[in-house]
């Protein structure tokens, strides 16, 4: 049964990736990409990684709709018409797709527990990790100790991602501040210009 869930969501991924690559309209093409950030956090989660399906969901669908929409209010409505020649586009894409799909014949099977990936790291962590830290959920004991610096190396990524953001409101207030001096740019009153 899962396998034929997992199915439909790669038919529904296909899909709304096809139609984020032919949406004309910019806010039609970033609402397309936060049902697929959806659909991958569905994805993620019938593999038995919620935790990355809970970041998915809130960072791939949350956060990153709310800049796109914040970028979106500084740009036109529709994509610019640009008269390019397609057909090495295309010969590369179907290139790489080919020897993707040449790569996936030698992996193992989906939840293969015989797979290497589980031979070396994966059963010292189940096994040890309870006694080490004294939590009982593997994945929070892993995430918050053995690989703290890779989850702080990730809030700063937000946070950098944050400042830019900030920054990209400003300048457009900037501009906005030259007709009207009433509306004064945010970072000039936090520091940042």
């Amino acid at each position: 049964m899962i396998i034929i869930f997992a199915v439909f969501l790669l038919t529904l991924l296909v899909i709304t990736a096809i139609g984020i690559v032919r949406a004309e309209n910019l806010f039609v093409a970033v609402m397309l990409t936060s049902i697929f950030s959806l659909l991958m956090a569905a994805n993620f989660f019938i593999l038995d990684a919620a935790d990355v399906a809970l970041t998915e969901a809130a960072i791939g669908a949350g956060v990153t709709t709310v800049i796109f929409l914040g970028a979106l209010s500084l740009t036109a409505e529709r994509e610019k018409k640009v008269d390019i020649s397609r057909g090495l586009a295309i010969i590369v894409v179907v290139a790489t797709a080919l020897v993707l799909i040449y790569a996936t014949f030698d992996k193992p099977r989906l939840g293969d527990p015989e797979a290497p990936v589980h031979q070396h790291v994966a059963p010292w962590y189940l096994n040890e990790t309870p006694n080490l830290m004294g939590i009982p959920n593997v994945v929070t004991s892993v995430l918050g100790s053995f690989r703290a610096y890779d989850t702080l190396g990730e809030v700063f990524v937000v946070l950098a991602a944050c400042i830019g953001v900030l920054f990209i409101f400003s300048a457009r207030r900037e501009k906005n501040s030259e007709n009207n001096p009433a509306t004064a740019s945010p970072a000039k009153s936090i520091g940042l210009q």
